[in-house]
């Protein structure tokens, strides 16, 4: 059995580095393994990364394919089947979700699709629903209510509304 304190790497797993420039019987003396004269020989002769000697690199030789929209919205979705597990006339939010865990992660809008059968009178906020969704909740006898996806409004946007 082995103990922890006893561990040790495998013979010749661990080399000791080469300590180049220590005289002509180190057999690295000197020129220190780089050779007469040339590009190589020089300090900084390194080259850049990913440079292929004038050839065509790599990353231009390949198809650009496809896009990736930064500014998209991130839309977490929820069929109306899972909604059927809340008690009737219960009132369904983005935190209430959350917190049962049916949706997860980080995302901008909510969607509620159509998928499954509800059976329970619901009041859905949400920011988005698909046609059949908000049928199927209307028919259920609920309210689809549409959040809006610039967030909620503040103070200073209600009392501008009032005075006009």
């Amino acid at each position: 059995m082995s103990v922890l304190s006893n561990l040790k790497p495998p013979p010749g797993a661990k080399r000791t580095h080469c300590r180049v420039g220590r005289g002509p019987g180190s057999g690295k003396g000197k020129t220190c393994g780089r050779g007469q004269n040339g590009q190589g020989s020089r300090s900084g002769s390194g080259g850049r990364l990913h440079f292929e000697g004038g050839q065509m690199p790599l990353q231009r030789r390949l198809p650009k394919r496809g896009f990736k929209n930064i500014h998209s919205a991130r839309v977490a979705n929820v069929n109306v089947g899972t909604l059927d597990t809340f008690a009737d006339g219960d009132e369904i939010t983005v935190e209430v979700l959350r917190d049962k865990r049916l949706i997860k992660g980080r995302f901008d809008v909510l969607k509620v699709l159509g998928g499954g059968e509800l059976t329970k009178k619901l009041t859905v906020k949400a920011h988005g629903f698909s046609a059949v969704a908000a049928a199927k909740i209307a028919k259920a006898g609920g309210k689809a209510e549409v959040l809006s996806r610039k967030g909620p409004a503040k103070a200073s946007d209600q009392s501008k509304g009032a005075d006009a």
